[in-house]
């Protein structure tokens, strides 16, 4: 049976790498999205959110490259670093919650958005007394990892469930599947909605009818955030309108359709076939490379009708040059003034 003095050297050991495990699980979370408003990005001013996460997240990458593969005095240091770093880290969230009570305390992102409480106050701070305890240690983290033997992984178990009944993170990821919120009400930023779009095929279908590539008007209907570009098809000024179904997948959650600018009539549809539509629109949309086939053999049906049409008007010797609805000429000149 392990004495008491093996039992504590090897609970010295176990945060090493306990702890480096933490602290990069930790900048993971930071540097990714919707992670910069919860903990100190509530004390800063909105500009500086995004970059003081970001920062904090790689101080912690740095502190756990430290812990694993420092020893001696630099071992120290990034030791002492780390202890300072987690009882700052009490200060900070002391500060969120006089702050802001409901917001999170970003340890871990966007994953810590439960508001700031005892759980996370006496989290960091046994993280801190964890990593002083660590002083003196002559090996560094991955050494430690190395010799790991039962007793470690006593120790360690023991360890994760106290972390585990200390982290309402867990319980937040556990209980996700099972409350997930109805779409109308799901918070979606417009970044990320106009990600989705730009990688879609029908984005890349009617990329050459726009303009413009940022949208005049941005609105929201349900499940379904819509964006309307300015373009222009065949010489004719037209609002092209994507419906992005928020959450969904990329090609069969886009959709669009193309507005003349001046009778208001759709004169072309894009989509995929999907199961929920959008309000008013058809159950079963075609398929964007097959819409922008039958969108340019209507325009050329159409034109072919008014050239027929403009050459029985006119017979032979007295006809004019059949001209588009824009008036333009077969070879897209626009007429020369007579005389």
């Amino acid at each position: 049976m392990p004495m008491l003095p093996e039992i504590v050297e090897a609970a010295r050991e176990v945060q090493l790498p306990l702890l480096a495990v933490l602290l990069l699980l930790g900048a993971v979370a930071k540097t990714a999205r919707g992670a910069a408003d919860t903990g100190l990005a509530v004390l800063v001013p909105e500009r500086l959110r995004r970059p003081s996460t970001v920062g904090t997240g790689l101080v912690e990458a740095a502190l756990a490259v430290g812990l694993l593969a420092l020893g001696g005095l630099l071992g120290e240091v990034v030791r002492m670093l780390t202890a300072v770093v987690f009882a700052v880290s009490v200060v900070v969230l002391v500060l969120v919650r006089r702050r802001d009570p409901e917001a999170g305390c970003g340890c871990f992102g966007g994953l810590s958005r439960t508001p700031v409480g005892w759980r996370a106050l006496t989290r960091a701070g046994l993280l801190s007394a964890a990593a002083l305890a660590t002083l003196g240690l002559e090996p560094a983290g991955w050494q430690a990892a190395a010799s790991a033997g039962p007793l470690h992984a006593g120790v360690l178990g023991a360890e994760l469930l106290l972390l585990v009944l200390l982290s309402p993170e867990l319980r937040d990821v556990a209980a996700r599947p099972f409350h997930r919120e109805p779409c109308e009400l799901r918070e979606v930023s417009l970044r990320r909605t106009t990600r989705v779009l730009r990688r879609s095929e029908v984005w890349r279908i009617n990329a050459s009818v726009m303009t413009g590539t940022e949208p005049e008007d941005v609105w929201r209907q349900g499940c379904w955030r819509l964006l309307r570009y300015d373009g222009m098809r065949h010489g004719r000024r037209v609002d092209v309108v994507y419906a992005v179904r928020l959450g969904g997948r990329r090609d069969a959650a886009v959709r669009a359709v193309l507005v003349d600018r001046g009778s208001g009539a759709v004169v072309a549809s894009f989509g995929a076939v999907t199961r929920t539509t959008l309000p008013g629109a058809p159950h079963k949309l075609p398929h964007p490379r097959r819409a922008a086939r039958q969108d340019a053999g209507r325009y050329d049906a159409d034109r072919a009708a008014r050239t027929l049409r403009a050459a029985r008007a006119h017979p032979a010797g007295g006809s004019p040059e059949p001209r588009d609805l824009d008036g333009r000429g077969p070879d897209g000149r626009e007429p020369t003034p007579a005389g």
